[in-house]
C-alpha cells in the first residue's frame, strides 16, 4: 500500500486548475495550425488567428484564455494500492480548485445552488469521477469546462434500430445546433452505450484523448473521421464567421449497453479546450 497525502492532492490541483486557464495543450496548438492552412475562408483564417495569438498572451502573461474559467471537471484514476492520507480526496481537490482560483485570479463562476444562484466564491464544489483500478499510482485529469459551450450539450436516448446512422445524424445535429454560441471550432465528445449518466460521462472523458490522435477502434476511428469531415462541411466555421474549420475534432467511448437501448451523450467543447493532467 502507498500512501499520497492530501496536501499533494491538493497542490497538484492548485497547479493543474491555473495552468489549464493559461496554458493550452500541444494538441490544441497543433490544430490552430493545421487550420490555418487549409481554412479558406479570410475571416476565418484572421479569427483562428486572433485565436492562436490570445492563447500565446495568456501563455506568457500568465492570464486566462478565456474571462470564463469554467467548472473544474476532474476525473481521478485511483489505484487499488494507494491510500489517501490525512483527509478525504473530494474535499481535498475542492482545497485545490479553491486555492488555484483565487491564487490565480481566474473567474469563479459556481453558485451553490442552481435556484437561489448565489455564488461560492471559489469556483468549488468541483465535479468528481472516480475510477477505482489496478496499481499503485493516482492520475488527476483537470478540465476546465466552459459554460457556453457546456451548455449546448445534448443527450439522447436512441433506438437499437436507428444504429450507427442514428448516432451519425444526432452528433451532426448537436454540432450544428451548438452553432456559433459554443464558441467553435469545437470538439465533440461522444459517449455512446452504457445507460443514461454513463453514456453521459463517457462523453467528457473522451475529450482528454490527444486531438488528432486517432480512436483505438478502428470502426469508431472512421466514423469519427467521417463526422468531422461532415461537421466541417457545415459553414459555420470559426466563432461563427463561416469558413472550413466548425469542428477540430470528434471524441467517441463506447459501453455494453441493454438490448432495448442507445443512449448517446454529445458534450460540446469550445476552441479552448483547456485541460491538465498528472500523475501521482
Amino acid at each position: 500500500m502507498r500512501d499520497v497525502h492530501v496536501s499533494a492532492v491538493t497542490d497538484a490541483v492548485k497547479k493543474l486548475c491555473m495552468e489549464a486557464n493559461y496554458e493550452l495543450e500541444p494538441d490544441m496548438l497543433r490544430a490552430f495550425d493545421r487550420a490555418l492552412t487549409t481554412e479558406r475562408s479570410a475571416a476565418g483564417r484572421q479569427v483562428l488567428q486572433i485565436l492562436k495569438d490570445n492563447a500565446q498572451m495568456a501563455k506568457t502573461r500568465r492570464m486566462p484564455y478565456c474571462q470564463d474559467t469554467g467548472v473544474v471537471v476532474c476525473f481521478v484514476e485511483l489505484g487499488q494500492d494507494v491510500h489517501v492520507a490525512g483527509g478525504g480526496l473530494a474535499d481535498a481537490i475542492d482545497e485545490g480548485v479553491r486555492q488555484g482560483y483565487r491564487e490565480g485570479y481566474l473567474r469563479a463562476s459556481i453558485v451553490r445552488s442552481p435556484f437561489d444562484r448565489v455564488n461560492t466564491g471559489d469556483n468549488t464544489p468541483a465535479v468528481v469521477h472516480l475510477d477505482l483500478g489496478p496499481g499503485a499510482d493516482l492520475k488527476i485529469m483537470v478540465m476546465a469546462k466552459g459554460g457556453g459551450c457546456e451548455n449546448r450539450s445534448k443527450y439522447k436516448m436512441l433506438t437499437p434500430a436507428e444504429g450507427i446512422e442514428g448516432v451519425r445524424s444526432w452528433i451532426l445535429e448537436c454540432i450544428k445546433t451548438a452553432g456559433p454560441d459554443a464558441c467553435p471550432p469545437l470538439i465533440a465528445g461522444v459517449g455512446v452505450g452504457g445507460t443514461f449518466e454513463k453514456a453521459a460521462i463517457l462523453s467528457k472523458r473522451a475529450l482528454f484523448r490527444e486531438l488528432g490522435a486517432p480512436n483505438p477502434d478502428p470502426a469508431l476511428d472512421a466514423l469519427e473521421r467521417e463526422v468531422l469531415e461532415r461537421a466541417n462541411r457545415l459553414g459555420i466555421g470559426p466563432q461563427g464567421y463561416g469558413g472550413d474549420t466548425t469542428a477540430f475534432g470528434v471524441h467517441i467511448l463506447t459501453y455494453p449497453c441493454h438490448i432495448t437501448s442507445l443512449p448517446v451523450a454529445v458534450t460540446i467543447e469550445c476552441h479552448a479546450h483547456r485541460h491538465k493532467e498528472v500523475t501521482l
